[in-house]
């Protein structure tokens, strides 16, 4: 029977040699990913247990991490943790993009810190509820991860000071996502951060909100678009990891954030003035 190690060894060996128009199966566009999503519906390798195995490549470390299948969802719970229902789950998809996720990452408190790229850990993108029930599961995608390190590369290439790029709100359970849904709360029901694949960010320079990304002496969805426009630089030289982003304006709450996601298709929206940036080719965009 194989070993954990044969089986990682299996899923090293099977990545394409990269070659300049390829990107690395492990590292990522931005060659900054450090984990590696195994998922026996798209037919990896995977280990029995679903888990997280930390090894290495080309003398990086990396974590493979095995999902929890999508079938071993009962009801509105995974385990002792409520999610509630994906819209799958309860009518056609709209897209592809949009059917159920191939399954879980269980995230305990020994794993939590694990680093999915250079500066983001498995953390930084849990739903923030039910802060006492673990195991808590989560779905992530690669390309999030991955576009968000290009974004910080970008940010600082066109000289912005970035001591930390925030992810204010990433994974999000279908059961609390419906929590914002509608106009007072302006959640999407079929919000791409219940496919793991979108994340509200800021630039933090130490204050704990937004930073003055444009230089005018005060923060406000000014300093967000300067969030968009390194987005839209990601995108034309990243096609395959095109998606929404959307500008929100600071609340009592919390300061002005971008929303970015990687829904494979181009949508621009904002909500200081509710006008449209720019027109994705689908009817339905907006908040996610």
């Amino acid at each position: 029977m194989p070993t954990v190690t044969d089986t990682l060894a299996v899923a090293r060996d099977s990545t394409p040699t990269p070659t300049p128009t390829t990107v690395s199966r492990f590292w990522g566009w931005s060659g900054k990913l450090r984990m590696h999503i195994l998922s026996a519906m798209r037919g990896d390798s995977v280990v029995a247990r679903p888990g997280i195995y930390q090894d290495s490549a080309d003398g990086r470390q990396l974590a493979f991490i095995a999902l929890l299948p999508f079938t071993q969802k009962s009801g509105a719970r995974v385990g002792g943790y409520h999610v509630g229902y994906w819209p799958a789950e309860r009518r056609a998809p709209r897209a592809e993009t949009y059917e159920n996720p191939d399954g879980f990452i269980e995230v305990t408190p020994e794993n939590q810190d694990t680093q999915v790229s250079e500066h983001f850990r498995l953390r930084d993108f849990l739903t923030h509820d039910q802060e006492d029930v673990w195991p808590k599961y989560m779905v992530l995608r690669e390309t999030i991860v991955d576009k968000l390190e290009l974004i910080l590369d970008d940010l600082k290439s066109h000289g912005h000071r970035v001591d930390r790029l925030v992810v204010m709100s990433g994974f999000r359970t279908p059961e609390y996502n419906a929590q914002g849904v509608g106009r007072r709360g302006g959640r999407a029901r079929d919000s791409r951060h219940q496919f793991g694949d979108a994340a509200d960010i800021f630039v933090d320079n130490g204050t704990g909100e937004m930073a003055d990304l444009n230089g005018d002496g005060r923060v406000d969805s000014r300093d967000a678009r300067v969030l968009l426009e390194s987005v839209d630089r990601v995108e034309a030289a990243h096609p395959e990891l095109v998606g929404g982003a959307g500008v929100y304006r600071g609340t009592r709450l919390h300061g002005p954030f971008l929303h970015v996601d990687c829904r494979g298709e181009p949508a621009r929206w904002t909500v200081t003035t509710g006008e449209r940036l720019h027109r994705s080719k689908r009817k339905r965009t907006g908040a996610a």
